[in-house]
């Protein structure tokens, strides 16, 4: 649905003069623990299950980072900051729209870092929102896929998943939706409409 995150935390690193090799130290280190399964418990997964305050995520990333003359990295508005570079993928949002208007079920399952989700558009793309911190569960705990699902109406074989994390892909599989792993919008909206037997046209 929107541009790269690398690209976005890349110009936030750089605009905000933070030493990268301290973010790449805490966050392979925080992503590794978040998609290890198991009962691991970090930052990430309170972020995303809504346990944590965005104020309390930011403050304990900063508190990891550093600044490349040596100074400490403000707290306050890091999401924001993180994220400002990240635009919508307009071909994602067509696909949606059209998918929706052609009575095809859709749902928006995404993990929350922070807010700024474009809800004004949602009417014209979703049938259902599932936003990880607001129902207390997150990717790629089964629980979250059943519970789109379920709001659609639809059995996990009638699903079809798009993520661009493979962790995500696979948990969802193995609960019977049919994975895509996205990375360019047209292979995906190609590969979604042979799937469904839509005609993007």
């Amino acid at each position: 649905m929107t541009s790269p995150i690398a690209d976005s935390v890349n110009a936030w690193l750089t605009a905000d003069g933070i030493d990268k090799a301290s973010y790449v130290t805490v966050m392979r280190e925080w992503v590794k623990q978040a998609y290890a399964g198991g009962d691991n418990h970090n930052p990430i997964h309170a972020l995303e299950r809504g346990e944590c305050t965005d104020d309390e995520f930011e403050l304990a990333l900063a508190r990891e980072l550093v600044l490349e003359n040596g100074g400490p990295v403000a707290g306050p508005g890091l999401l924001a900051r993180m994220f400002a570079g990240q635009t919508l993928d307009e071909s994602m949002l067509a696909l949606f729209r059209k998918l929706k208007a052609s009575g095809v079920p859709t749902g928006l399952l995404s993990n929350s870092w922070g807010g700024g989700y474009p809800t004004e558009l949602f009417p014209d793309m979703f049938d259902a929102v599932v936003i990880s911190g607001e129902v207390g569960m997150r990717k790629p705990e089964p629980r979250i896929f059943l519970h789109a699902a379920q709001l659609l109406g639809l059995e996990p074989r009638e699903c079809v998943f798009i993520d661009d994390i493979q962790a995500n892909i696979t948990a969802a599989e193995q609960i019977g939706f049919t994975g895509v792993l996205h990375s360019a919008a047209e292979d995906t909206a190609q590969r979604v409409a042979d799937l469904l037997g839509f005609a993007l046209a």
